[in-house]
């Protein structure tokens, strides 16, 4: 995808940085940022201009030949990295780092992430109720598979005889995109699959790998993970950080734990099977028409994408679904799912919102929506304990306090902030004492200019005299023709119009050096206090994940009440003999899919009586 830099000094300036960065990326498409556009050049122009409907122009020329370019603004580039995105496109995103005014040449510029199917953290890149899953596979006798949740931070391994079992593991997570070494001899079928990317066999290695892993983790051994025996599992583990760590460009401290996913521990389903129950994807594709179809009406993104997980691998351990099992019947009993479904309605994605707070992309809104989050545990906990279910007061005690950051962000953040720190106007008054001088100073402009303009009407005596801004210009006194001929000597010309003139005096050009001043001095100080308020946030990043943890968990529950008294459903018995009863039972799709009542009927299947 790259074009040959052989020769760099027969470009421009520009176009040398632009290669340079290029050729050090040249399988993905390059978004270089200049100014308000990210631009694509050459190739990458091309193909982008193809996949994303956009105009292929020419800039000027470089080495003699003109220059393919097309682009994108930078304020709606996410609806056009989603579209690549699915197209199985990765995405590198330049910045400028450097400014603009002090640079001589070309402003310096920087890779600061590379967007992939399987790294995205942003929700408008992402499918707000399903996870979205990058994995590495290290082939062998036993497959090693790992796999990241990069959007919340959740880390698993596993390992799996034959190629029917890792079969239906792939089928299960579905992940966005798979790791493999480039040298590793797979199967058709896992070829044919999305988003398969080829790393260096080097990332796999072993030990290297399982380096990885420990550095991640913060630990000398794995035992306390359960995966201290592990081989290739381990090696797919090690490689997949190391890809992340190459994308992001960032530190990982939301990746705090590693989960062993036993084979044993739940109910084995083949990637057919999987199919056929159409569990949340219909065998033509779509959502409508699946079990969570039916089952889902969770508060919360965060918990709909738990109750797949739970749908996807079906606990063996009796006595925890014993567990979630009463917790679901004292919450139907006695009316307290409604209350803490109501807690939970309209609570943020805390599990996302902490992702981007520890790789530093969080937004000014996802800090509000996480304010808004916290400020609900008094009612979410009231709510819980209420059942009076050992489950739900487990939980409703891990929902934490959080007074500490709970109390930072509602000082700190102004009530509904703009989408931007670079709008302005994110830290609340009071906050910062140098922060409301400077903004003092700036807000201060209006007054000052329309008590100069009523002093310049009555000393020129010209009565449409009128002040104004524009970015180009900067501040001017703008006079119609028809009135030039009484425009004071100390007024500079600045500007000239159709009708109009526009002039500077030195006292407007001493305070649009003031105020410019402490405008940009004003955002500066708003930025670096936005960075701390994230500083505060990921300091308690552990006990807040396992707020996100357990308010998912209460929403499932809290669902699945809500289903089950809807729906008119049963508690089921679990016995110690194999078998299966079920009496005026109804298929929970096709009942709801019916236009007349569902016939019940019963099923018994025993040793005696077997399909």
């Amino acid at each position: 995808m790259s074009r040959p830099v052989e020769d760099l000094s027969r470009h421009t300036p520009m176009m040398q940085q632009y290669l340079r960065i290029k050729a050090e990326h040249p399988d993905v498409l390059l978004f270089y940022r200049m100014g308000d556009f990210y631009e694509l050049f050459y190739e990458d122009a091309r193909r982008a201009a193809e996949l994303l409907d956009i105009t292929l122009t020419t800039r000027g020329q470089s080495a003699g030949e003109p220059i393919p370019m097309a682009g994108v603004p930078v304020h709606s580039v996410e609806q056009y990295l989603a579209k690549l995105v699915r197209l199985g496109e990765a995405v590198a995103i330049c910045e400028q780092i450097g400014d603009p005014n002090a640079s001589r040449g070309p402003v310096e510029r920087r890779v600061v992430r590379i967007v992939t199917p399987g790294t995205l953290t942003e929700d408008a890149l992402l499918p707000e109720r399903r996870d979205n899953l990058l994995a590495a596979l290290v082939p062998g006798r036993r497959w090693g598979l790992a796999w990241l949740d990069l959007a919340s931070g959740r880390f698993a391994v596993s390992e799996e005889e034959g190629e029917e079992a890792l079969a239906g593991e792939l089928e299960r997570l579905a992940p966005a995109e798979l790791l493999l070494p480039e040298d590793a001899e797979t199967p058709a079928w896992l070829e044919e699959r999305a988003a398969l990317t080829r790393r260096p066999p080097w990332h796999f290695e072993p030990e290297a790998a399982r380096r990885r892993v420990l550095e991640q983790l913060g630990t000398r051994d794995l035992a306390g993970f359960g995966c201290e025996g592990l081989g290739p599992a381990l090696a797919a583990a090690g490689a997949l950080l190391e890809y992340v760590r190459e994308t992001q460009r960032a530190a990982l401290p939301h990746i705090r734990s590693l989960r062993l996913e036993r084979r044993e521990d739940a109910v084995v389903l083949d990637a057919a099977t999987r199919r056929n129950l159409e569990l949340d994807r219909s065998l033509a594709g779509r959502d409508e028409h699946t079990l969570a179809g039916v089952l889902d009406r969770c508060r919360t993104p965060m918990g709909a994408r738990l109750l797949r997980r739970w749908m996807h691998r079906p606990l063996r351990d009796r006595a925890t679904l014993r567990r979630r099992h009463q917790a679901i019947e004292d919450l139907v009993s006695d009316g307290a799912g409604e209350r803490l479904r109501e807690a939970l309605r309209g609570m943020g994605d805390v599990e996302r919102i902490l992702a981007r707070v520890a790789l530093r992309s969080a937004r000014p809104r996802d800090l509000a929506a996480l304010r808004g989050a916290l400020a609900r545990i008094p009612a979410l906990r009231a709510a819980a304990q209420a059942a009076g279910s050992p489950l739900l007061d487990e939980l409703a005690w891990r929902l934490g306090e959080h007074a500490e950051v709970r109390e930072t962000l509602a000082r700190a953040l102004v009530e509904e902030p703009p989408a931007l720190v670079r709008d302005g106007g994110v830290i609340a008054p009071r906050w910062d004492a140098e922060l409301d001088e400077l903004r003092a100073l700036a807000e201060g402009a209006d007054r000052f200019l329309a008590e100069l303009e009523a002093r310049e009407r009555e000393r020129t005596g010209i009565p449409n005299l009128r002040l104004g801004y524009n970015r180009v210009h900067g501040y001017y006194i703008e006079v119609t023709r028809s009135h030039t001929d009484k425009v004071p000597e100390d007024y500079q010309r600045r500007q000239t119009l159709k009708g109009a003139e526009r002039y500077v005096t030195p006292e407007l050009k001493a305070f649009e050096d003031k105020v410019l001043s402490a405008r940009e001095r004003a955002l500066a100080r708003e930025r670096a206090l936005y960075e701390g308020l994230l500083d505060a946030v990921a300091a308690h990043l552990g006990p807040l994940q396992r707020f996100a943890e357990a308010a998912a968990e209460l929403d499932v529950l809290a669902n699945l009440a809500e289903r089950a008294a809807a729906l008119g459903w049963s508690r089921p018995e679990l016995a110690d003999e194999p078998g299966i009863l079920i009496e005026g039972g109804r298929h929970p799709v096709v009942e709801q899919a019916l236009d007349e009542p569902f016939v019940p009927n019963d099923l018994r299947l025993d040793a005696g009586r077997r399909m």
